[in-house]
């Protein structure tokens, strides 16, 4: 996919460079992700950061997400780069912390840290997410 907007290809940048950081001793697989709000120009990055413990390990997108919230509050995604070694997609707890901060159409890159190879929208990886709305009691 031949991307030419330059906040995506600075997006991809910043995953690719987060990928580099990622600390991932016991699985090998190192993920970098950065994503772009529509309440800020700035690009947030995060990697996979794993621990022995292996329930205490985080990825990359909710690495990401953290950072932005940490920092901006309240957030919507816009677009979201996840660097692998071949493209794949958010697991399904990163999906399920997304879906509090995107709109079905937020754009979600899957790439590699050669190229970015596809492009979805949100709406596609979980179109049934467990929501906010779900814990009301009437």
């Amino acid at each position: 996919m031949n991307n030419d907007d330059p906040k995506i290809v600075a997006c991809w940048t910043s995953a690719c460079q987060a990928q580099k950081n990622a600390y991932a001793p016991y699985s090998t697989y190192f993920v970098g992700a950065a994503l772009l709000t529509r309440q800020s120009d700035k690009i947030f990055s995060g990697c996979n950061v794993e621990n022995a413990s292996y329930g205490a390990t985080i990825c990359a997108e909710r690495t990401a997400v953290f950072s932005a919230v940490a920092e901006l509050g309240k957030i919507e995604i816009t677009d979201l780069v996840v660097v692998t070694r071949e493209p794949a997609p958010p697991c399904g707890m990163c999906l399920q912390v997304l879906s509090e901060f995107v709109t079905p159409e937020t754009r979600i890159f899957l790439a590699t840290a050669d190229k970015i190879f596809h492009k979805h929208a949100f709406k596609d990886f979980l179109p049934l997410q467990f929501s906010p709305e779900h814990l009301h009691n009437d």
